[in-house]
């Protein structure tokens, strides 16, 4: 079956008490976005050394670090040169806890995607350098911010930069999102199932009025079980992590959605994750019956 892992900062801000949730549903990693009111790229050496406490404590391993890294403007600069700061940053974090991945994205949409795919591929080439020395992996998320905004389209940016030191992240509940209204399972996994490499888990509703709403886990669009028997299947033997982005309570914003972080964002996290960590491992469960 499937490494489980979760993002912290959808539990809370507080690092044990998100390593103690995990550990109650038996997973076996956890993914650094923010802890303590800091992003993965602002932690300090001092943080670290207590995440490696709390995780050992738990007997949970690091599975990835959720960065930010190229949620910016594709043309500026000075922007560019910040991230680039970011992944050096965030792979410091990454080799401090064990870890090889790191998340990317394909900077904010401006324009279509053909227009600027040339030029996202040759910033992806500046790092490549970095990655090899660093073996370290970028796996490249798509979200409707950005130029990529489904599986179809990240899995052109991935075979136009072609380097094995970026690979991609599968999210399906991300296509509820997409522009273009692609469908998370089948379609989007057949365009993404050669080349992603880790997995995030949500799940929404796409409303009449096209906006979307984040649900509990297994209650929305995304037809989880058909994904998790394909996976199977196809002998997938990554990680699977929970991002949850349903709160029960409030709504997070659009703001924190794009960048999420901090208490804010955490707020009523607890108890959307323990719900929706308990409804995978059902559904998860079912695939033997």
């Amino acid at each position: 079956m499937f490494k489980l892992g979760v993002i912290t900062d959808e539990i809370s801000q507080d690092f044990e008490e998100a390593c103690s949730l995990a550990e109650k549903h038996g997973l076996s990693g956890v993914e650094i976005r923010s802890v303590w009111e800091k992003g993965p790229h602002e932690l300090e050496d001092e943080d670290i050394e207590k995440i490696k406490t709390v995780m050992n404590s738990h007997n949970l391993v690091c599975c990835g670090i959720a960065a930010p890294l190229f949620k910016c403007e594709l043309y500026d600069e000075k922007e560019f040169e910040a991230h680039l700061g970011i992944l050096n940053k965030c792979i410091h974090l990454a080799k401090e806890l064990g870890t090889k991945q790191i998340r990317g994205f394909t900077f904010w949409k401006r324009k279509n995607l053909d227009d600027v795919l040339c030029d996202i591929v040759k910033k992806y080439h500046e790092i490549t350098p970095v990655l090899e020395k660093e073996d370290i992996y970028v796996v490249i998320e798509f979200d409707p911010s950005v130029y990529a905004t489904n599986a179809k389209q990240l899995r052109l940016v991935v075979d136009a930069i072609n380097h094995d030191r970026v690979k991609a992240l599968w999210d399906p509940g991300n296509d509820i999102s997409d522009p273009d209204c692609e469908v998370p399972y089948p379609d989007g996994y057949s365009y993404i199932k050669d080349v992603f490499c880790h997995m995030h888990l949500k799940d929404a509703v796409k409303n009449p009025d096209g906006s979307v709403d984040g649900v509990p886990f297994g209650t929305g669009e995304v037809d989880f079980k058909g994904q998790f028997s394909a996976l199977l299947a196809d002998g997938y033997d990554g990680w699977l992590v929970m991002e949850t982005h349903y709160r029960p309570k409030h709504e997070i914003s659009k703001d924190l959605l794009e960048l999420p972080k901090g208490s804010a964002f955490s707020m009523y996290g607890y108890e959307a994750t323990d719900e929706c960590l308990t409804n995978l491992k059902d559904i998860l469960s079912s695939l033997d019956k």
